[in-house]
């Protein structure tokens, strides 16, 4: 049987290529007379070297030296600084010498980069690894082989030395019979097993083919109900845990990886530019192209876009020079993005989510002994934090209004007074927010949301978006008994223009239900494409039509006809057309529509991820799903940042507040 690798295409991928008419003596000249004097022509040297490749860089460099007696690589060294002077040098070098080059950094000193290690063995074909063990013996005399071992230990470094034999096998002929035998041997090694065996999982992922291994982790998926990645995470730990991963991943699809490794390189504060660097420079001749497009179907913006935002001066535009293009720029959507984009939207109209919560009914409530706890806690000086915690978010919010009415029944006192008068901080604003209805909660979030200087527009595009029309109901009643004014008078005089409009429109709660009528769907497709070609105000307003009143059902199969007739996604194109609070709020219909759960694992990082906590909106997510879907969202956590909410929650959150936190998150996955 034969197999595709996937992610590989046909033809060239890279994006730098031979340049026509190269000559290598001219292209020295305008080197060295780039170099020549006080200063540097650094625009000349990044548009030369970044649009020779590899091949013709060698002989430019043999010129160099044969003009004019000096070596090219060390006038270029002297010529620039920093991360600049990395990248262009990087280009200088034969890929095998820079892979080489990357390594003995990796090694050498004290500490090992062992994340670089990884990702340049996990990802090279046999052919390069054997280039490069053979320049890292011809440049640095030593065997890189005795380096690795002598730098790593257990079975991370056993490991290692499988890859750096650059045996692996390549064809595309795959035996059923040994994909079924070797997806069993590692189901036995690994979940079977008191403790895992290693040498099964060495042996299996070190030596296929990875045609052949990502028909194992079909066969395993079957055989064990969960994928392979899941049982590394449990079975196996520390680096060795991460080198098997990427070993997967790569065999999965190299280009994903890659283009995980780079946006990694670039989110939160600082940018990984060694990492940034290496990725660019060895894959502009390879599969940049096809690295841009997993980046941009995974993280849905353009790998162009991130670089440009994240770096500066020659260094951005040497690297936006090695990108090659702006994917986010109309007409430049690829079309195998498009198709993904398509079958997500497939998929989103398809799945049947099972929506789980975290926090259900205590199971053993006694609304009388929680009452008189409660009241013991608060009681006298000081306040017993523990029982409130052990007491309020382990409680469902029905029985929690039951507490609040026995409280007062039972002890003629407001609970809500109580605990606003005996804590505070984060912990006082988790505790009363949990003690009221999803509904006031929501009411005093947007309240809290407008008054004052100001209005935080994120907050009412969270909520008023991602509500169903009984949830909004729910919420105007709340919002008029306890601030007697009406949340849309409200919404119409501290918001203005076409956002005013959405908001007002998502607050009438008449979303339709219904499934998608497939006629329908496809004469609203036209609509918002034919909105495009008229007055910006045209089209603002059939959007806001559209995605406000239809049924979540009927706009997944808007979305998908979109792509049919227009080859782009309906989110790219909401982005490149609209501004403001607009796009912010017509981006999360259309995010929420598609995967609800994956929007507020979004909101979730954004609130922890950098400097500071956005403890608000932590809150506020965390509070509010917990009975609906945070069980949900957690999963699309892990699957988007890979590494647990809990864990995050855990770092990000201290004292009586993060116990609360963890609480209602329900568990490390």
């Amino acid at each position: 049987m034969s197999a595709a690798v996937k992610g590989s295409r046909a033809g060239y991928r890279g994006i730098v290529k031979d340049t026509q008419n190269f000559v290598a003596n001219q292209d020295a000249e305008v080197l060295y007379n780039a170099m020549k004097g006080i200063g540097s022509d650094k625009e000349t040297i990044i548009d030369l070297l970044t649009s020779r490749s590899n091949k013709q860089r060698q002989q430019v460099y043999v010129s160099y030296k044969t003009l004019f007696g000096r070596d090219l690589i060390d006038d270029l060294k002297y010529e620039l600084t920093g991360k600049f002077e990395r990248l262009i040098i990087g280009l200088m070098k034969p890929p095998a010498v820079y892979d080489a080059k990357e390594l003995k950094d990796a090694i050498e000193g004290l500490g090992t980069d062992e994340n670089c290690v990884i990702e340049i063995l996990a990802s090279r074909s046999n052919k390069q690894i054997h280039e490069l063990t053979e320049a890292y013996k011809e440049v640095y005399e030593s065997d890189l082989e005795a380096d690795v071992v002598g730098d790593t230990s257990g079975h991370f470094k056993k490991m290692l030395v499988v890859l750096l034999q650059g045996t692996r096998e390549e064809d595309d002929v795959v035996s059923d019979d040994l994909v079924a035998q070797d997806a069993k041997e590692l189901y036995e090694a690994g979940e079977l097993q008191w403790g895992t065996e290693e040498s099964a999982f060495i042996s299996i992922l070190g030596n296929r083919s990875h045609c052949h291994l990502q028909l194992v982790f079909e066969e395993y998926r079957n055989i064990s109900g969960s994928e392979i990645e899941e049982s590394l995470r449990d079975e196996l730990s520390g680096d060795f845990q991460k080198l098997m991963l990427a070993v997967v991943r790569c065999a999965r699809n190299i280009p994903e990886y890659l283009a995980s490794r780079l946006f990694k390189a670039m989110k939160g504060v600082g940018t990984r530019d060694n990492t940034l660097i290496r990725i660019m420079v060895s894959r502009s001749e390879v599969d940049m192209l096809d690295i841009r497009e997993e980046f941009r179907k995974k993280y849905e913006k353009s790998l162009h876009s991130m670089i440009r935002s994240d770096t500066s001066g020659v260094y951005k535009r040497a690297l936006l020079r090695l990108c090659g293009g702006d994917d986010d720029v109309a007409g430049e959507f690829f079309p195998e993005a498009a198709q993904v984009a398509y079958q997500i939207w497939e998929l989103s109209a398809t799945a049947r989510v099972e929506l789980r919560g975290t926090v259900r009914p205590a199971a053993d409530f006694n609304v009388e002994a929680d009452t008189k706890a409660l009241r013991k806690a608060m009681k006298g000086l000081g306040t017993d934090e523990e029982t409130l915690i052990n007491i309020i978010p382990y409680r469902s919010n029905a029985q929690r209004q039951q507490l609040r009415k026995q409280f007062k029944s039972q002890l003629g006192r407001d609970l809500m007074a109580d605990l606003k008068s005996e804590v505070g901080g984060n912990l006082q604003r988790v505790l009363l927010g949990l003690m009221m209805t999803p509904a006031h909660y929501d009411a005093k979030q947007l309240q809290k949301a407008m008054k004052g200087a100001g209005t935080d527009e994120r907050v009412l595009i969270e909520i008023l978006t991602t509500r169903t029309n009984q949830e909004i109901k729910d919420i105007k009643e709340a919002y008029q008994e306890v601030y007697h004014t009406s949340l849309e008078d409200d919404l119409g005089s501290d918001t203005s223009g076409h956002f005013k409009r959405l908001l007002i429109c998502l607050v009438q709660g008449n979303r339709e239900e219904q499934d998608a009528d497939l006629a329908r769907a496809m004469e609203d497709a036209k609509e918002l494409c034919t909105s495009s070609d008229e007055e910006s105000c045209s089209m603002e307003s059939k959007f806001i039509s559209i995605l406000c009143t239809r049924s979540y059902p009927h706009l997944r199969r808007v979305f998908q006809d979109y792509i049919k007739l227009t080859n782009k996604d309906i989110e790219q194109v909401i982005k490149n057309e609209m501004s403001g609070d607009l796009l912010f709020g017509l981006i999360a219909i259309v995010r929420s529509i598609k995967n609800k759960a994956s929007f507020f694992a979004e909101r979730l990082y954004k609130s922890m991820k950098g400097a500071g906590t956005d403890d608000r909106t932590l809150t506020r997510i965390l509070l509010s799903r917990s009975e609906i879907d945070l069980m949900n969202v957690r999963h699309e956590f892990k699957e988007m940042y890979e590494a647990s909410l809990y864990s995050f929650i855990e770092s990000d959150a201290s004292d009586e507040y993060g116990r609360v936190l963890l609480i209602m998150c329900g568990g490390e996955d």
